[in-house]
């Protein structure tokens, strides 16, 4: 767990393993949202209802949506320990759009440069009377374990911690891909690139796997791959040409330098040569194939830049759907 002795730093690159979560942590009695934290544990029906939500909002005019008054009175506080965009910017519009007050956290200039503890720095944003904490940490477990502490009455969001869970974007994704295929179980989606690293590859499957997906194919180096992964449910491939073979969906992920510890490539060179997604090889998946990446996209290291501007690509609509997406569980986890 989080030590939670005020000599630590935020700053720490620990990894706090999140441990068991009881769904009561994310799930009130009424089986309404309390926190959104991880995918794992979410009925089906709940994700549906997210889904659902989110295409509403995605339907009404930026005019409506902008005057939507469901968190009137509310006050978010975005808490952002890792630098971010996309996420950071698509909560701040999601807030707004919903008539919160919102508070953007500048971690560079508070007191956790100074020492103070995670929690200390949780109880005194309690005192200033927020409603909701948007977190994103750099230590695994990190927002779960502010839900478990902070006062009954926030909500709290897991923007990204660690190595562990991006439930946002994987939602977002998966209305990305509702949006083109309609229903996913006779779908086959290939996650490709370093799977070893990334919080968003962990909820893309967990989301997958509670919608039924077809099959689940996960694409990249032995080195990139987590060890026990097939117990996720998921089918392991090292060569890309065989794992996009007909696929309906390529998901695409960067590689995450900044969390690699040793050497687990021969150069970026040698990577995007075997692993790259380029036109020739995007032919391989079915011919209406999409083409998806959370962000940020590294062109050349992982996707051709035709690709990533081509007819088959979705990625702008992602961003789009990021800010639906989290419009609808704010709203839903403040009732």
């Amino acid at each position: 767990m989080i030590n939670t002795d005020s000599s630590n730093s935020t700053s720490q690159k620990n990894i706090i393993t999140p441990g068991p979560l009881p769904s009561s942590i994310q799930i009130n009695a009424d089986g309404k949202l309390k926190h959104f934290l991880t995918i794992e544990g979410i009925p089906p029906l709940l994700l549906e209802e997210i889904l659902d939500r989110s295409q509403q909002f995605v339907s009404l005019p930026n005019k409506a949506q902008v005057q939507a008054p469901l968190l009137r009175g509310k006050t978010v506080m975005n808490l952002f320990f890792e630098n971010s965009t996309r996420t950071r910017t698509t909560f701040e519009l999601a807030a707004k759009r919903l008539s919160a007050d919102l508070v953007n956290m500048d971690i560079r200039t508070s007191s956790a440069t100074k020492g103070e503890s995670l929690l200390d720095t949780i109880r005194n944003l309690e005192a200033m009377g927020c409603d909701m904490f948007v977190v994103r940490h750099s230590s695994s477990g990190a927002a779960h374990f502010i839900a478990r502490y902070c006062a009954p009455h926030i909500s709290v969001l897991n923007a990204g911690d660690g190595r562990h869970a991006h439930p946002t974007q994987a939602m977002l994704d998966m209305l990305t891909i509702r949006q083109h295929k309609g229903d996913f179980t006779p779908l086959q989606v290939a996650i490709v690139g370093d799977i070893k690293h990334s919080r968003v590859a962990r909820s893309q499957i967990h989301a997958l796997s509670t919608l039924c997906t077809g099959e689940i194919r996960i694409i990249a180096p032995k080195t990139l791959i987590p060890q026990g992964i097939e117990n996720m449910g998921v089918s392991v491939y090292h060569e890309i040409e065989k794992g996009i073979k007909d696929v309906d969906v390529v998901i695409m992920l960067r590689l995450q330098h900044e969390r690699m510890t040793t050497a687990l490539l021969p150069s970026v060179r040698e990577y995007y040569a075997r692993y790259g997604l380029t036109e020739e090889r995007l032919k391989l998946a079915k011919p209406d194939a999409i083409v998806m990446h959370p962000g940020p996209v590294n062109r050349g290291v992982e996707i051709d830049s035709r690709v990533a501007d081509g007819s088959q690509s979705v990625i702008m609509q992602q961003v789009t759907n990021g800010i639906a997406v989290r419009m609808a569980i704010m709203s839903m986890v403040m009732g």
